[in-house]
């Protein structure tokens, strides 16, 4: 393994210290958690809190939402691992301007655990937290058990309407409805095209052969819906779309805002050739593209693949999509 570091176990704490570097005009580190990092006018004066967090390895995820009208603090946990409730309950302090907390993150056993157990701190402390967890991972359970799935790149969308709700002035209850409804109208799908190597390991956790393909894979190397054959890109988009869209079943003429996130290894001129056929797909579907993302938005490391999302819009998410926000991950 071949890679830009000091010491493996301390990776997480250097590439924060890079980070708080090279964004000092956003965010800052918090007081009190080294795992914490916030927006630097946190907590924002009569405006509801909003908070995120997650395992490292899945930059600008989760700290690269922090920001102007986006997330007010973030709990860094380690590589692929939930952060501690320790963080959680600091990143919801720092967040908090007495109007309450919302966290969005996404759906993962240690995160909800960890998280719910700083909501309870909180309560005594007199702070109100509530929740919303991404569950876009069309591949991760059945339609019937959507409320089990993880949530992948859609927590993007997530975390941009609900930061922009806030910032307009919503309460509480407000942002969270927000928040689902952009969960709710959101899917994804991951396709895996070679492992990635966690850097204290020092090689990769799973394999996939060479001249094979993931397809549904998870962001840490959760196994997929199948292993393939690799197709040419034209058919891998095309089966990434149908799936996504199969799901969400949107109606003729609807809008549409469609993220396609590299993995960590994937080159922005493959994404864009996939794009091109992604985006081909849905006109067929007969569905309206108002707004398009690629770029790495939510990665693995050093995963080689892609994450196809697309959310159904109306005309609040529009507007909640298109509103200022400034965070090192927006691009």
């Amino acid at each position: 393994m071949q890679r830009f570091v000091n010491n493996p176990d301390y990776i997480v704490e250097d590439m924060v210290k890079g980070f708080l570097k090279a964004h000092d005009d956003l965010i800052v580190k918090n007081e009190k958690n080294d795992r914490v990092v916030q927006y630097k006018n946190a907590p924002v004066e009569g405006k509801v809190g909003l908070v995120t967090g997650g395992g490292s390895g899945h930059e600008p995820a989760f700290l690269g939402y922090v920001g102007e009208n986006m997330m007010d603090a973030v709990a860094v946990g380690e590589v692929f691992s939930s952060p501690s409730a320790q963080a959680f309950y600091d990143a919801f302090m720092a967040a908090d301007s007495g109007k309450g907390v919302a966290c969005l993150f996404g759906n993962y056993a240690g995160d909800n655990m960890n998280v719910k157990m700083a909501i309870r701190k909180a309560k005594k402390q007199g702070v109100t937290v509530k929740y919303v967890t991404a569950t876009d991972d069309v591949a991760s359970s059945p339609k019937e058990t959507k409320e089990k799935r993880h949530g992948i790149a859609g927590g993007v969308f997530m975390w941009k309407v609900g930061g922009a709700k806030a910032a307009k002035g919503a309460d509480l209850d407000e942002v969270i409805a927000t928040a689902q409804k952009a969960v709710d109208n959101t899917r994804s799908i991951c396709v895996g095209l070679s492992p990635c190597a966690i850097p204290a390991v020092g090689h990769p956790n799973f394999d996939i052969k060479e001249g094979d393909m993931e397809f549904g894979i998870g962001h840490h190397g959760e196994p997929g819906i199948n292993v393939q054959k690799l197709k040419p890109a034209k058919e891998i988009a095309n089966d990434m779309a149908k799936a996504v869209i199969d799901d969400l079943e949107p109606a003729d003429g609807d809008e549409v805002a469609v993220l396609l996130s590299g993995l960590g290894a994937t080159p922005i001129m493959e994404l864009y050739v996939l794009y091109d056929e992604i985006e081909a797909y849905l006109k067929e579907q007969g569905l309206s593209i108002y707004k398009v993302l690629i770029g790495d938005y939510v990665t693995s490391l050093d995963m080689n693949g892609a994450a196809l999302t697309v959310m159904k819009l109306d005309e609040e998410l529009k507007e909640l999509l298109d509103y200022d926000a400034k965070a090192p991950g927006l691009k």
